[in-house]
């Protein structure tokens, strides 16, 4: 599937672009970081849930749990959230 990049983790797949594969959200992630060593680490925290800074889109809805399904055809899109003032 098609997976849209946050400028954030450029450093990480140098292209806004990439592809993945997995049947849910967990296993899309694993796949990216298996490409690209690290980025989970960086949408996933310590206790395995997903950052409350990143923000993921699929199948025009926003994903909320790792075990949500996906579809090869899907497009996986993260986003960070921005905060301050």
């Amino acid at each position: 599937m098609k997976v849209l990049i946050p400028t954030p983790l450029l450093s990480y797949t140098g292209t806004r672009e990439v592809e993945a594969d997995g049947e849910t959200l967990a296993a899309v992630l694993a796949d990216l970081d298996h490409r690209y060593p690290g980025i989970r680490f960086r949408v996933v925290d310590e206790q395995g849930r997903l950052r409350r800074h990143m923000r993921f889109f699929a199948a025009g809805g926003q994903l909320f749990d790792l075990s949500h399904p996906l579809r090869a055809d899907d497009s996986l899109i993260i986003v960070q959230a921005l905060s301050g003032g």
